[in-house]
Protein backbone atom coordinates (compact mmCIF):
# COMPACT_ATOMS: atom_id res chain seq x y z
CA UNK A 1 0.00 0.00 0.00
CA UNK A 2 2.78 2.46 0.94
CA UNK A 3 4.60 1.58 -2.29
CA UNK A 4 1.47 2.33 -4.34
CA UNK A 5 0.99 5.71 -2.63
CA UNK A 6 4.62 6.66 -3.24
CA UNK A 7 4.29 5.67 -6.90
CA UNK A 8 1.19 7.84 -7.39
CA UNK A 9 2.76 10.82 -5.68
CA UNK A 10 5.91 10.40 -7.78
CA UNK A 11 3.91 10.38 -11.01
CA UNK A 12 1.95 13.52 -10.04
CA UNK A 13 5.12 15.40 -9.16
CA UNK A 14 6.73 14.36 -12.44
CA UNK A 15 3.69 15.50 -14.44
CA UNK A 16 3.57 18.83 -12.59
CA UNK A 17 7.27 19.46 -13.22
CA UNK A 18 6.89 18.60 -16.93
CA UNK A 19 3.93 20.98 -17.24
CA UNK A 20 5.79 23.87 -15.59
CA UNK A 21 8.84 23.22 -17.79
CA UNK A 22 6.74 23.29 -20.96
CA UNK A 23 5.03 26.53 -19.91
CA UNK A 24 8.38 28.17 -19.15
CA UNK A 25 9.81 27.05 -22.49
CA UNK A 26 6.78 28.30 -24.39
CA UNK A 27 6.88 31.64 -22.58
CA UNK A 28 10.60 32.16 -23.30
CA UNK A 29 10.17 31.24 -26.96
CA UNK A 30 7.12 33.45 -27.31
CA UNK A 31 8.91 36.39 -25.69
CA UNK A 32 11.83 36.15 -28.12
CA UNK A 33 9.44 35.75 -31.05
CA UNK A 34 7.52 38.91 -30.08
CA UNK A 35 10.82 40.83 -29.88
CA UNK A 36 11.67 39.85 -33.47
CA UNK A 37 14.14 37.07 -32.74
CA UNK A 38 13.94 33.40 -33.68
CA UNK A 39 12.49 31.11 -31.07
CA UNK A 40 14.87 29.16 -28.89
CA UNK A 41 15.39 25.45 -29.47
CA UNK A 42 14.27 22.83 -26.98
CA UNK A 43 17.78 22.44 -25.57
CA UNK A 44 18.29 26.21 -25.32
CA UNK A 45 14.93 26.71 -23.67
CA UNK A 46 15.67 24.07 -21.05
CA UNK A 47 19.12 25.56 -20.52
CA UNK A 48 17.70 29.04 -19.99
CA UNK A 49 15.13 27.70 -17.53
CA UNK A 50 17.76 25.74 -15.60
CA UNK A 51 20.11 28.73 -15.42
CA UNK A 52 17.31 31.01 -14.25
CA UNK A 53 16.27 28.53 -11.55
CA UNK A 54 19.82 28.10 -10.26
CA UNK A 55 20.45 31.85 -10.34
CA UNK A 56 17.24 32.60 -8.47
CA UNK A 57 17.99 29.90 -5.90
CA UNK A 58 21.46 31.34 -5.33
CA UNK A 59 20.33 34.98 -4.91
CA UNK A 60 16.99 34.73 -3.17
CA UNK A 61 17.48 31.62 -1.05
CA UNK A 62 14.34 30.03 -2.49
CA UNK A 63 13.35 26.78 -0.82
CA UNK A 64 11.31 23.88 -2.12
CA UNK A 65 9.37 21.63 0.18
CA UNK A 66 10.32 18.08 -0.78
CA UNK A 67 7.86 15.33 0.04
CA UNK A 68 9.55 12.80 2.29
CA UNK A 69 7.16 9.94 1.71
CA UNK A 70 9.94 7.38 2.14
CA UNK A 71 10.19 8.34 5.81
CA UNK A 72 6.40 8.44 6.39
CA UNK A 73 4.60 5.53 8.01
CA UNK A 74 1.44 3.83 6.71
CA UNK A 75 -0.76 6.06 8.83
CA UNK A 76 0.89 9.19 7.54
CA UNK A 77 0.61 7.91 4.00
CA UNK A 78 -3.11 7.40 4.44
CA UNK A 79 -3.42 10.93 5.78
CA UNK A 80 -1.69 12.33 2.74
CA UNK A 81 -3.96 10.34 0.47
CA UNK A 82 -6.98 11.73 2.20
CA UNK A 83 -5.68 15.24 1.77
CA UNK A 84 -6.05 14.84 -1.96
CA UNK A 85 -4.42 16.89 -4.67
CA UNK A 86 -4.75 20.11 -2.71
CA UNK A 87 -2.10 19.04 -0.27
CA UNK A 88 0.20 18.00 -3.06
CA UNK A 89 -0.14 21.32 -4.89
CA UNK A 90 0.56 23.26 -1.74
CA UNK A 91 3.67 21.24 -1.01
CA UNK A 92 5.12 21.70 -4.48
CA UNK A 93 5.06 25.52 -4.35
CA UNK A 94 8.28 27.48 -3.98
CA UNK A 95 8.60 29.05 -0.52
CA UNK A 96 9.77 32.56 -1.48
CA UNK A 97 8.79 34.34 1.70
CA UNK A 98 11.00 32.23 3.94
CA UNK A 99 8.03 30.83 5.89
CA UNK A 100 8.24 27.35 4.44
CA UNK A 101 9.79 24.26 5.99
CA UNK A 102 13.47 24.32 6.89
CA UNK A 103 15.83 23.42 4.04
CA UNK A 104 17.51 20.10 3.88
CA UNK A 105 21.04 19.78 5.13
CA UNK A 106 22.49 19.60 1.65
CA UNK A 107 25.85 20.95 0.57
CA UNK A 108 24.21 23.62 -1.62
CA UNK A 109 22.14 24.88 1.29
CA UNK A 110 25.25 25.20 3.44
CA UNK A 111 27.04 27.12 0.70
CA UNK A 112 24.07 29.46 0.31
CA UNK A 113 24.14 30.13 4.07
CA UNK A 114 27.85 30.92 3.89
CA UNK A 115 27.36 33.33 1.00
CA UNK A 116 24.55 35.03 2.89
CA UNK A 117 26.83 35.56 5.86
CA UNK A 118 29.74 36.78 3.76
CA UNK A 119 27.62 39.41 1.95
CA UNK A 120 25.18 40.99 4.41
CA UNK A 121 22.23 42.96 3.07
CA UNK A 122 21.82 46.71 3.45
CA UNK A 123 18.75 48.70 4.45
CA UNK A 124 16.97 51.29 2.32
CA UNK A 125 18.56 54.04 4.41
CA UNK A 126 22.06 52.66 3.79
CA UNK A 127 21.32 52.37 0.07
CA UNK A 128 20.04 55.95 0.19
CA UNK A 129 23.30 57.14 1.72
CA UNK A 130 25.20 55.50 -1.13
CA UNK A 131 23.00 57.15 -3.77
CA UNK A 132 23.18 60.51 -1.97
CA UNK A 133 26.96 60.20 -1.90
CA UNK A 134 26.99 59.57 -5.66
CA UNK A 135 24.64 62.43 -6.64
CA UNK A 136 25.97 64.95 -4.08
CA UNK A 137 29.53 64.64 -5.28
CA UNK A 138 32.34 67.12 -5.83
CA UNK A 139 30.65 68.57 -8.91
CA UNK A 140 27.99 70.22 -6.75
CA UNK A 141 30.53 72.98 -6.13
CA UNK A 142 30.38 73.82 -9.84
CA UNK A 143 26.61 74.36 -9.94
CA UNK A 144 26.79 78.15 -9.24
CA UNK A 145 28.98 78.36 -12.35
CA UNK A 146 26.16 76.69 -14.29
CA UNK A 147 23.75 79.40 -13.07
CA UNK A 148 26.25 82.04 -14.25
CA UNK A 149 25.94 80.83 -17.87
CA UNK A 150 22.36 79.53 -17.76
CA UNK A 151 20.42 81.83 -15.43
CA UNK A 152 16.94 80.60 -14.60
CA UNK A 153 17.27 77.95 -17.30
CA UNK A 154 20.14 76.50 -15.28
CA UNK A 155 17.86 76.25 -12.24
CA UNK A 156 15.23 74.52 -14.35
CA UNK A 157 17.86 72.12 -15.66
CA UNK A 158 18.82 71.16 -12.08
CA UNK A 159 15.20 70.13 -11.46
CA UNK A 160 14.80 68.48 -14.87
CA UNK A 161 18.00 66.43 -14.52
CA UNK A 162 16.86 65.16 -11.10
CA UNK A 163 13.53 63.96 -12.54
CA UNK A 164 15.13 62.30 -15.56
CA UNK A 165 17.92 60.56 -13.64
CA UNK A 166 15.45 59.29 -11.03
CA UNK A 167 13.25 57.92 -13.81
CA UNK A 168 16.09 56.24 -15.74
CA UNK A 169 17.33 54.66 -12.51
CA UNK A 170 13.91 53.10 -11.93
CA UNK A 171 13.48 51.80 -15.48
CA UNK A 172 16.99 50.34 -15.38
CA UNK A 173 16.05 48.28 -12.32
CA UNK A 174 12.75 47.31 -13.99
CA UNK A 175 14.81 45.69 -16.75
CA UNK A 176 16.28 43.29 -14.15
CA UNK A 177 12.89 41.62 -13.64
CA UNK A 178 10.57 39.38 -15.64
CA UNK A 179 7.17 37.92 -14.82
CA UNK A 180 6.93 34.21 -14.04
CA UNK A 181 4.00 31.91 -14.84
CA UNK A 182 2.08 33.24 -11.81
CA UNK A 183 2.47 36.86 -12.88
CA UNK A 184 4.99 37.57 -10.09
CA UNK A 185 8.08 39.66 -10.78
CA UNK A 186 11.28 37.63 -10.48
CA UNK A 187 14.82 39.07 -10.63
CA UNK A 188 16.37 37.20 -13.55
CA UNK A 189 19.31 39.57 -14.13
CA UNK A 190 21.96 40.82 -11.75
CA UNK A 191 23.74 43.70 -13.41
CA UNK A 192 23.85 46.32 -16.12
CA UNK A 193 25.78 43.82 -18.23
CA UNK A 194 23.05 41.18 -17.95
CA UNK A 195 20.50 43.72 -19.19
CA UNK A 196 22.70 44.62 -22.17
CA UNK A 197 23.24 40.95 -23.05
CA UNK A 198 19.51 40.27 -22.85
CA UNK A 199 18.86 43.07 -25.34
CA UNK A 200 21.46 41.77 -27.81
CA UNK A 201 20.57 38.07 -27.46
CA UNK A 202 20.33 35.70 -29.26
CA UNK A 203 22.16 37.19 -32.24
CA UNK A 204 24.99 38.87 -30.28
CA UNK A 205 24.68 37.39 -26.78
CA UNK A 206 27.79 39.04 -25.32
CA UNK A 207 28.25 42.20 -27.40
CA UNK A 208 26.09 44.43 -25.20
CA UNK A 209 27.84 43.22 -22.07
CA UNK A 210 31.28 44.03 -23.46
CA UNK A 211 30.19 47.56 -24.42
CA UNK A 212 28.66 48.24 -21.02
CA UNK A 213 31.67 46.76 -19.22
CA UNK A 214 34.09 49.02 -21.05
CA UNK A 215 31.92 52.10 -20.43
CA UNK A 216 31.45 51.24 -16.76
CA UNK A 217 35.15 50.62 -16.11
CA UNK A 218 36.14 53.88 -17.85
CA UNK A 219 33.53 55.86 -15.91
CA UNK A 220 34.34 54.33 -12.53
CA UNK A 221 38.12 54.39 -12.84
CA UNK A 222 38.12 57.97 -14.13
CA UNK A 223 35.94 58.96 -11.17
CA UNK A 224 38.46 57.38 -8.79
CA UNK A 225 41.30 59.20 -10.53
CA UNK A 226 39.41 62.47 -10.21
CA UNK A 227 39.16 62.06 -6.44
CA UNK A 228 42.92 61.51 -6.17
CA UNK A 229 43.65 64.55 -8.34
CA UNK A 230 41.24 66.75 -6.38
CA UNK A 231 42.72 65.61 -3.06
CA UNK A 232 46.26 66.47 -4.11
CA UNK A 233 45.25 69.82 -5.58
CA UNK A 234 43.19 70.92 -2.57
CA UNK A 235 45.87 69.95 -0.06
CA UNK A 236 48.52 71.78 -2.06
CA UNK A 237 46.39 74.94 -2.23
CA UNK A 238 45.50 74.71 1.47
CA UNK A 239 49.15 74.58 2.56
CA UNK A 240 51.11 76.40 -0.18
CA UNK A 241 54.00 77.23 2.17
CA UNK A 242 54.78 73.61 2.98
CA UNK A 243 57.62 71.98 0.98
CA UNK A 244 55.27 69.31 -0.40
CA UNK A 245 54.33 69.20 -4.08
CA UNK A 246 50.91 68.40 -5.46
CA UNK A 247 52.14 64.99 -6.67
CA UNK A 248 53.39 64.20 -3.15
CA UNK A 249 50.02 65.10 -1.69
CA UNK A 250 48.39 62.77 -4.23
CA UNK A 251 50.71 59.95 -3.10
CA UNK A 252 49.81 60.60 0.55
CA UNK A 253 46.11 60.49 -0.36
CA UNK A 254 46.61 57.19 -2.18
CA UNK A 255 48.31 55.65 0.87
CA UNK A 256 45.21 56.57 2.87
CA UNK A 257 43.08 54.85 0.21
CA UNK A 258 44.96 51.51 0.20
CA UNK A 259 42.61 49.94 2.84
CA UNK A 260 39.88 50.10 0.16
CA UNK A 261 41.55 47.00 -1.33
CA UNK A 262 40.18 44.96 1.59
CA UNK A 263 36.52 45.93 1.11
CA UNK A 264 34.33 42.84 0.61
CA UNK A 265 30.77 44.17 0.58
CA UNK A 266 28.62 47.29 0.41
CA UNK A 267 27.99 47.26 4.16
CA UNK A 268 31.36 48.90 4.85
CA UNK A 269 30.98 51.19 1.83
CA UNK A 270 27.68 52.45 3.24
CA UNK A 271 29.46 53.61 6.41
CA UNK A 272 31.94 55.60 4.32
CA UNK A 273 29.03 57.08 2.37
CA UNK A 274 27.38 58.23 5.59
CA UNK A 275 30.59 59.98 6.70
CA UNK A 276 30.96 61.48 3.24
CA UNK A 277 27.42 62.87 3.38
CA UNK A 278 28.19 64.45 6.76
CA UNK A 279 31.34 66.07 5.33
CA UNK A 280 29.33 67.40 2.40
CA UNK A 281 26.75 68.80 4.81
CA UNK A 282 29.47 70.70 6.70
CA UNK A 283 30.82 72.13 3.42
CA UNK A 284 27.37 73.34 2.37
CA UNK A 285 26.72 74.88 5.79
CA UNK A 286 30.01 76.81 5.71
CA UNK A 287 29.48 78.13 2.19
CA UNK A 288 25.80 79.01 2.69
CA UNK A 289 26.52 80.64 6.07
CA UNK A 290 29.04 82.95 4.44
CA UNK A 291 26.60 83.70 1.60
CA UNK A 292 23.78 84.52 4.05
CA UNK A 293 26.10 86.91 5.87
CA UNK A 294 26.21 88.91 2.64
CA UNK A 295 22.49 88.63 1.84
CA UNK A 296 22.10 92.42 1.71
CA UNK A 297 24.41 92.52 -1.31
CA UNK A 298 22.71 89.78 -3.30
CA UNK A 299 22.45 90.63 -7.00
CA UNK A 300 18.97 89.45 -7.98
CA UNK A 301 19.09 91.52 -11.14
CA UNK A 302 22.05 89.44 -12.40
CA UNK A 303 19.94 86.27 -12.72
CA UNK A 304 18.81 86.34 -16.34
CA UNK A 305 16.72 84.24 -18.71
CA UNK A 306 19.37 84.24 -21.43
CA UNK A 307 22.11 81.62 -21.84
CA UNK A 308 25.72 81.69 -23.00
CA UNK A 309 25.54 79.52 -26.11
CA UNK A 310 29.24 78.66 -26.11
CA UNK A 311 29.60 77.82 -22.42
CA UNK A 312 26.13 76.52 -21.51
CA UNK A 313 26.88 73.00 -22.86
CA UNK A 314 29.62 72.82 -20.21
CA UNK A 315 26.99 73.77 -17.61
CA UNK A 316 24.76 70.97 -18.86
CA UNK A 317 27.61 68.52 -18.38
CA UNK A 318 28.22 69.76 -14.82
CA UNK A 319 24.55 69.39 -13.86
CA UNK A 320 23.98 66.02 -15.52
CA UNK A 321 27.19 64.50 -14.18
CA UNK A 322 26.26 65.58 -10.65
CA UNK A 323 23.24 63.22 -10.76
CA UNK A 324 24.85 60.12 -12.26
CA UNK A 325 24.37 57.00 -10.13
CA UNK A 326 22.94 54.43 -12.57
CA UNK A 327 26.09 52.32 -12.70
CA UNK A 328 25.78 51.62 -8.95
CA UNK A 329 22.03 50.95 -8.85
CA UNK A 330 21.81 47.25 -9.89
CA UNK A 331 24.39 46.33 -7.25
CA UNK A 332 22.69 48.48 -4.60
CA UNK A 333 19.21 47.12 -5.32
CA UNK A 334 20.50 43.55 -5.33
CA UNK A 335 22.10 44.07 -1.91
CA UNK A 336 19.00 45.61 -0.30
CA UNK A 337 17.20 43.41 2.22
CA UNK A 338 13.88 44.92 1.00
CA UNK A 339 14.13 45.62 -2.76
CA UNK A 340 10.50 46.79 -2.74
CA UNK A 341 11.69 50.00 -1.02
CA UNK A 342 13.99 50.91 -3.91
CA UNK A 343 11.54 53.28 -5.65
CA UNK A 344 10.82 55.15 -2.43
CA UNK A 345 14.55 55.46 -1.75
CA UNK A 346 15.15 56.88 -5.25
CA UNK A 347 12.34 59.42 -4.81
CA UNK A 348 13.50 60.94 -1.52
CA UNK A 349 17.19 60.96 -2.44
CA UNK A 350 16.60 62.81 -5.72
CA UNK A 351 14.03 65.21 -4.24
CA UNK A 352 16.43 66.12 -1.44
CA UNK A 353 19.32 66.48 -3.90
CA UNK A 354 17.26 68.70 -6.20
CA UNK A 355 16.26 71.06 -3.37
CA UNK A 356 19.74 71.28 -1.86
CA UNK A 357 21.48 71.75 -5.22
CA UNK A 358 19.03 74.40 -6.40
CA UNK A 359 19.28 76.45 -3.19
CA UNK A 360 23.06 76.07 -2.97
CA UNK A 361 23.58 77.13 -6.61
CA UNK A 362 21.22 80.12 -6.41
CA UNK A 363 22.46 81.47 -3.07
CA UNK A 364 26.12 81.16 -4.08
CA UNK A 365 25.54 82.84 -7.44
CA UNK A 366 23.58 85.71 -5.86
CA UNK A 367 26.55 86.34 -3.56
CA UNK A 368 29.28 86.64 -6.21
CA UNK A 369 27.19 87.19 -9.40
CA UNK A 370 29.46 87.69 -12.44
CA UNK A 371 32.58 86.97 -10.34
CA UNK A 372 31.46 83.36 -9.74
CA UNK A 373 34.29 80.91 -10.46
CA UNK A 374 34.16 77.34 -11.75
CA UNK A 375 34.64 75.95 -8.21
CA UNK A 376 32.73 78.13 -5.78
CA UNK A 377 35.21 77.62 -2.91
CA UNK A 378 37.75 79.68 -4.88
CA UNK A 379 35.53 82.73 -4.20
CA UNK A 380 35.79 82.31 -0.42
CA UNK A 381 38.25 84.30 1.74
CA UNK A 382 41.55 82.52 2.35
CA UNK A 383 40.82 81.60 5.99
CA UNK A 384 37.45 79.99 5.26
CA UNK A 385 38.77 78.46 2.06
CA UNK A 386 41.42 76.44 3.94
CA UNK A 387 38.81 74.92 6.29
CA UNK A 388 36.43 74.12 3.43
CA UNK A 389 39.23 72.55 1.41
CA UNK A 390 40.07 70.19 4.27
CA UNK A 391 36.46 69.01 4.37
CA UNK A 392 36.53 68.66 0.58
CA UNK A 393 39.59 66.42 0.84
CA UNK A 394 37.79 64.31 3.45
CA UNK A 395 34.78 64.07 1.17
CA UNK A 396 36.92 63.08 -1.82
CA UNK A 397 38.66 60.33 0.16
CA UNK A 398 35.37 59.05 1.58
CA UNK A 399 33.75 59.12 -1.88
CA UNK A 400 36.51 56.96 -3.37
CA UNK A 401 35.36 53.53 -2.00
CA UNK A 402 31.98 53.43 -3.79
CA UNK A 403 33.22 53.74 -7.42
CA UNK A 404 36.28 51.66 -6.49
CA UNK A 405 34.14 48.82 -5.12
CA UNK A 406 31.89 48.94 -8.21
CA UNK A 407 34.91 48.87 -10.56
CA UNK A 408 36.38 45.89 -8.70
CA UNK A 409 33.07 44.03 -9.00
CA UNK A 410 32.96 44.64 -12.77
CA UNK A 411 36.56 43.44 -13.22
CA UNK A 412 36.07 40.37 -11.03
CA UNK A 413 32.89 39.32 -12.83
CA UNK A 414 34.46 39.92 -16.26
CA UNK A 415 37.81 38.19 -15.76
CA UNK A 416 37.68 36.17 -12.51
CA UNK A 417 34.08 34.89 -12.34
CA UNK A 418 31.42 33.23 -14.46
CA UNK A 419 32.53 29.66 -13.81
CA UNK A 420 34.42 27.85 -16.59
CA UNK A 421 34.27 30.82 -18.95
CA UNK A 422 36.49 32.96 -16.69
CA UNK A 423 39.91 34.06 -17.89
CA UNK A 424 41.49 33.70 -14.43
CA UNK A 425 40.72 31.72 -11.25
CA UNK A 426 38.09 32.99 -8.83
CA UNK A 427 39.24 35.74 -6.45
CA UNK A 428 37.45 34.14 -3.50
CA UNK A 429 38.03 30.82 -1.78
CA UNK A 430 35.40 28.34 -0.72
CA UNK A 431 35.16 30.04 2.68
CA UNK A 432 34.55 33.46 1.10
CA UNK A 433 38.03 34.79 1.87
CA UNK A 434 39.88 36.96 -0.66
CA UNK A 435 42.76 35.17 -2.38
CA UNK A 436 46.19 36.67 -3.00
CA UNK A 437 45.62 37.51 -6.67
CA UNK A 438 42.31 39.14 -5.79
CA UNK A 439 44.07 41.39 -3.29
CA UNK A 440 46.79 42.11 -5.86
CA UNK A 441 44.14 43.17 -8.38
CA UNK A 442 42.62 45.62 -5.90
CA UNK A 443 45.95 47.10 -4.80
CA UNK A 444 46.99 47.40 -8.43
CA UNK A 445 43.83 49.33 -9.23
CA UNK A 446 44.53 51.80 -6.40
CA UNK A 447 48.11 52.30 -7.64
CA UNK A 448 46.86 52.71 -11.23
CA UNK A 449 44.55 55.56 -10.21
CA UNK A 450 47.56 57.26 -8.59
CA UNK A 451 49.75 56.89 -11.68
CA UNK A 452 47.03 58.22 -13.96
CA UNK A 453 46.41 61.17 -11.63
CA UNK A 454 50.12 62.04 -11.70
CA UNK A 455 51.05 61.51 -15.35
CA UNK A 456 47.90 62.24 -17.38
CA UNK A 457 47.83 65.96 -18.26
CA UNK A 458 44.67 68.06 -18.65
CA UNK A 459 42.66 65.61 -16.62
CA UNK A 460 39.60 67.85 -16.26
CA UNK A 461 39.17 67.99 -20.04
CA UNK A 462 39.69 64.25 -20.34
CA UNK A 463 37.07 63.70 -17.64
CA UNK A 464 34.65 65.91 -19.53
CA UNK A 465 35.34 63.93 -22.69
CA UNK A 466 34.78 60.53 -21.10
CA UNK A 467 31.80 61.84 -19.12
CA UNK A 468 30.12 63.05 -22.29
CA UNK A 469 30.47 59.61 -23.83
CA UNK A 470 30.11 57.15 -20.95
CA UNK A 471 28.12 59.33 -18.53
CA UNK A 472 25.35 60.32 -20.94
CA UNK A 473 25.37 56.85 -22.46
CA UNK A 474 25.03 54.93 -19.19
CA UNK A 475 22.55 57.35 -17.59
CA UNK A 476 20.36 58.50 -20.50
CA UNK A 477 20.82 56.55 -23.72
CA UNK A 478 21.17 52.93 -22.63
CA UNK A 479 18.50 52.79 -19.85
CA UNK A 480 15.81 54.23 -22.14
CA UNK A 481 16.88 52.00 -25.04
CA UNK A 482 16.94 48.84 -22.88
CA UNK A 483 13.57 49.71 -21.36
CA UNK A 484 12.00 50.01 -24.81
CA UNK A 485 13.63 46.79 -26.00
CA UNK A 486 12.84 44.48 -23.07
CA UNK A 487 9.44 45.79 -21.95
CA UNK A 488 8.02 47.17 -25.20
CA UNK A 489 4.76 45.20 -25.14
CA UNK A 490 4.00 46.22 -21.54
CA UNK A 491 4.69 49.96 -21.84
CA UNK A 492 2.00 52.61 -21.98
CA UNK A 493 2.18 55.38 -24.55
CA UNK A 494 3.55 57.96 -22.11
CA UNK A 495 6.34 55.58 -21.07
CA UNK A 496 7.34 55.20 -24.71
CA UNK A 497 7.24 58.99 -25.16
CA UNK A 498 9.43 59.56 -22.08
CA UNK A 499 11.97 56.94 -23.18
CA UNK A 500 12.26 58.31 -26.72
CA UNK A 501 12.51 61.93 -25.47
CA UNK A 502 15.22 61.01 -22.95
CA UNK A 503 17.14 59.14 -25.64
CA UNK A 504 17.06 62.16 -27.97
CA UNK A 505 17.98 64.68 -25.24
CA UNK A 506 20.76 62.43 -23.96
CA UNK A 507 22.16 62.09 -27.46
CA UNK A 508 22.23 65.86 -27.96
CA UNK A 509 23.95 66.41 -24.59
CA UNK A 510 26.49 63.69 -25.34
CA UNK A 511 27.39 65.06 -28.79
CA UNK A 512 27.60 68.70 -27.65
CA UNK A 513 29.69 67.79 -24.59
CA UNK A 514 32.02 65.67 -26.71
CA UNK A 515 32.57 68.48 -29.22
CA UNK A 516 33.28 71.14 -26.58
CA UNK A 517 35.61 68.83 -24.63
CA UNK A 518 37.55 68.01 -27.80
CA UNK A 519 37.84 71.72 -28.60
CA UNK A 520 39.20 72.34 -25.09
CA UNK A 521 41.76 69.53 -25.43
CA UNK A 522 42.95 70.78 -28.81
CA UNK A 523 43.29 74.31 -27.47
CA UNK A 524 45.15 73.11 -24.36
CA UNK A 525 47.69 71.11 -26.37
CA UNK A 526 48.00 73.81 -29.04
CA UNK A 527 48.90 76.54 -26.57
CA UNK A 528 50.54 74.20 -24.00
CA UNK A 529 48.15 75.26 -21.24
CA UNK A 530 49.01 73.84 -17.80
CA UNK A 531 46.28 72.78 -15.39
Amino acid sequence: MATLIRSKLSNKLSNAATSVSNKSQAKVSGMFARMGFQAATDEEGLGFAACDDLDYDHRQGMQMDILTTDEAGPGEGSGQTGAGDGGLDGDSHYQRDGTGPPPSGSKDAGLADELTEVKPKITAWEAGWNVTNAIQGMFVLGLPYAILHGGYLGLFLIIFAAVVCCYTGKILIACLYEEDEDGQLVRVRDSYVDIANACCAPRFPSLGGHIVNVAQIIELVMTCILYVVVSGNLMYNSFPNMPVSQKSWAIIATVALLPCAFLKNLKAVSKFSLLCTMAHFVINVLVIAYCLSRARDWAWDKVKFYIDVKKFPISIGIIVFSYTSQIFLPSLEGNMNKPSEFHCMMNWTHIAACILKGLFALVAYLTWADATKEVITDNLPSTIRAVVNLFLVAKALLSYPLPFFAAVEVLEKSFFGDGGRAYFPDCYGGDGRLKSWGLTLRCGLVVFTLLMAIYVPHFALLMGLTGSLTGAGLCFLLPSLFHLKLLWRKLLWHHVFFDVAIFVIGGICSISGFIHSMEGLIEAYKYNIEE
